[in-house]
């Protein structure tokens, strides 16, 4: 099974040199069965759509998903919705460049939920500490195309917006 992220048009004129707007990952169910099955979940009642990307870490991560951003008047609860379902999953699976992992409350690693963040860079640290559930195989020019937007601190001042995420078979 495939997660195509679809971005809202904002990308063409933020960022010409990522055409496309959208970034392609392939997800592990044999590393992360809950975690997969939560997403699809989710992405199939449409529970991504509208949601943003609220949180960029200049040469981190990028993260969404949060489904309190889809109200802008809510912006200071970004990053607050959408956990405590998920147990941690711990798998093999390494935070490289392109994989996508479950957001956790601090300090509570059973705490995944419908958030989640994509590694712009390696990150080893976070390795065995997050479930990583997909890695982005097409599209890493559109990560790093968010990652660059202008920001106040993590929060980026444009809202980034996912238009929806298909589940796709391929």
């Amino acid at each position: 099974m495939y997660a195509t992220l679809v971005l809202s048009a904002w990308l063409a004129a933020q960022a010409p040199a990522a055409p496309q707007s959208f970034f392609t990952t392939p997800l592990t169910p044999d590393a992360a069965p809950n975690h997969v099955g939560y997403f699809i979940k989710l992405a199939r009642e449409g529970a991504y759509d509208g949601t943003t990307f609220h949180r960029l870490v200049k040469y981190g991560i990028i993260q969404g998903g949060d489904p309190l951003s889809k109200d802008p008047a809510r912006r200071d609860l970004y990053g607050r919705g959408g956990l405590g379902v998920l147990a941690q999953e711990p798998n093999a699976e390494r935070h490289t460049r392109g994989a996508v992992s479950a957001v956790l409350q601090p300090g509570n690693p059973n705490s995944g939920g419908a958030q989640f963040f994509v590694c712009v860079v390696d990150q080893p640290a976070l390795d065995g500490q997050y479930t990583v559930f997909a890695r982005v195989v097409a599209g890493m020019d559109v990560v790093d195309a968010i990652e660059g937007v202008a920001r106040d601190g993590e929060a980026p001042i444009q809202r980034v917006e996912l238009k929806t995420v298909r589940i796709e078979k391929q």
